[in-house]
């Protein structure tokens, strides 16, 4: 696999993720959402503006924001230098697509914290937002400063939306709940589905290391 392709691969994760997310927070209203498909009930868009991790996770005020802002472009950094190291040392393919979507995910939130406050107007729930920041105000005219900006997020599959635990459950028991509730963004799933992909399909990316893993194993118990 060549350099063309991560690039390639990258480009094309940013380009969907970023299409979606300036769409969703130039045309929805805040905790607005939408059913596309209305023999999919459980797929829905729902616009949230989140000031963390993925999946709603986040560190508090300020100073956390930032922290992870700088952490998230240290990530990628290290991203860039790991992907040009497996690429020259000849990992399979698959492993490499993966550690890609990884990384084109991490650039995609990177891009809303670092540039979403001062590209578009705070967003609420009475007025769509307009794009304006630096596109019509220079600099001034965001909702935030520079790496303090939310990232978009309307990805909500909420599968089981009436579930109750059953009495004898733990802590929980009786308790509604929601199945799938975070919602997230196209860079998050790029993350998260390269993570899993790379756990799930090891054994096939690292044979000779498991190969080694077994012989050891085999030795011990002789």
């Amino acid at each position: 696999m060549k350099f063309k392709h991560v690039l390639l691969i990258t480009l094309l994760i940013l380009f969907v993720d970023q299409a979606v997310k300036i769409y969703i927070k130039t045309h929805f209203y805040m905790q607005e959402e939408l059913i596309p498909f209305k023999s999919i009930p459980w797929f829905r868009l729902h616009f949230l503006e989140n000031e963390g991790m993925a999946y709603g996770w986040k560190l508090g005020g300020s100073f956390g924001k930032i922290a992870l802002t700088l952490f998230r472009l240290v990530a990628v950094g290290f991203g860039t230098y790991y992907i040009m190291g497996i690429l020259k040392k000849g990992y399979h393919y698959g492993y490499i697509i993966c550690v890609t979507s990884i990384y084109a995910g991490a650039i995609g939130n990177l891009i809303d914290s670092l540039f979403y406050g001062l590209a578009f107007e705070f967003s609420d729930t009475y007025s769509q937002n307009l794009a304006r920041g630096f596109w019509t105000e220079g600099f001034m005219g965001g909702y935030e400063s520079f790496l303090h900006g939310r990232v978009v997020d309307m990805l909500y599959f909420p599968i089981i939306e009436d579930g109750v635990f059953p009495s004898w459950f733990p802590i929980w028991g009786g308790e509604s709940f929601v199945f799938f509730r975070p919602v997230f963004n196209i860079a998050d799933a790029a993350i998260s589905g390269g993570v899993f992909a790379i756990l799930f399909f090891q054994g096939k990316f690292f044979p000779a290391a498991n190969a080694s893993t077994a012989t050891v194993e085999e030795t011990n118990d002789n």
